[in-house]
């Protein structure tokens, strides 16, 4: 009649008969196999050590009456104090003098105003290679399917090869994406890209500043010499500092686009996504990054010149 098993109706029965009742009957608290004390050792541990594993604390901690600890355990006793195992940021060496450079930058610059920052060109290369290895793809496959053609990500060494593309933006402006062929030296940074595209740029915004990394071909004498000669005011940049320069976030929207558009077959064809996917970026999201410098400003004296959130 009820559509059950019958032993399901001959437990219920039992347990009515001697109970009363068919409810559960409240069953006592497991005992926990760790004290109060090796709680609060595990999570004193684990916050001293960062990259310690679950499974090396349960080999060294030993439990109540010298019960066993497992590593589930240990997991259970940090997430009970807020602590979970996570993928942790991967971020530059910053040293000591880095990190005292990036502070007094920061402290410099956090009173700069909206409109300070408006005439700021924000400038840099970036390289979007034909095939990568994304760390977070799934594969749903069944067992012994994992050498299957359909469950396989086929990766070239070297990444098939890559283009190196720069770029420059404002509040209010922006430039043309810039194809570079090859390494990038002194030499074809200022044949290429400063005297074509940067310095006529600067000129029919006046007031701008010109903004560059710290890397070789930006930072190299006939460079500086070139950007002195025709009256470029250049932002001093601290090393080690590309949370601070909002262009970064612009280029892994540029990469997400160009993903999306799916694989590439050839250099070609992923070049001319690279330069439609920067065209199709509206001057409005890139001044929502262009505003953002004195919030980065405070994130940085805030971390006291260490990593921050951007």
């Amino acid at each position: 009649m009820l559509n059950r098993h019958h032993k399901s109706v001959q437990q219920l029965w039992r347990k009515f008969q001697v109970t009363g009742s068919v409810a559960d009957i409240a069953r006592r608290p497991k005992r926990r196999v760790t004290t109060v004390r090796q709680d609060r050792h595990i999570r004193l541990s684990h916050c001293r050590r960062r990259f310690t594993t679950a499974t090396s604390t349960a080999h060294t901690t030993v439990g109540h009456h010298g019960r066993h600890v497992s590593p589930q355990t240990v997991i259970n006793r940090l997430r009970e104090s807020g602590l979970r195992a996570r993928r942790p940021y991967v971020g530059l060496v910053l040293t000591r003098r880095h990190r005292q450079h990036r502070l007094r930058w920061a402290r410099q610059h956090v009173r700069w105003t909206r409109a300070d920052w408006a005439n700021v060109l924000f400038t840099d290369e970036s390289r979007f290679n034909l095939r990568r290895s994304d760390g977070r793809a799934r594969v749903y496959r069944r067992r012994r399917e994992r050498f299957h053609d359909a469950c396989v990500v086929e990766k070239d060494q070297y990444g098939g090869g890559s283009v190196m593309i720069w770029a420059g933006f404002s509040q209010h402006t922006k430039t043309n994406a810039l194809v570079i062929v090859g390494n990038l030296n002194a030499a074809r940074y200022q044949n290429e890209i400063l005297r074509p595209v940067a310095i006529p740029h600067i000129r029919e915004n006046r007031g701008m500043i010109f903004m560059q990394d710290n890397a070789r071909p930006h930072t190299a004498r006939t460079t500086l010499q070139l950007l002195q000669e025709n009256n470029v005011r250049t932002l001093d940049w601290p090393a080690c500092s590309p949370d601070l320069n909002p262009i970064e976030h612009v280029w892994d929207e540029v990469d997400r686009r160009v993903r999306q558009r799916g694989p590439h077959v050839d250099l070609a064809h992923l070049e001319a996504d690279v330069i439609n996917c920067w065209d199709s970026i509206t001057q409005r999201y890139l001044r929502n990054y262009a505003t953002s410098m004195r919030a980065r400003c405070l994130a940085v004296i805030q971390a006291e010149g260490g990593h921050t959130r951007y």
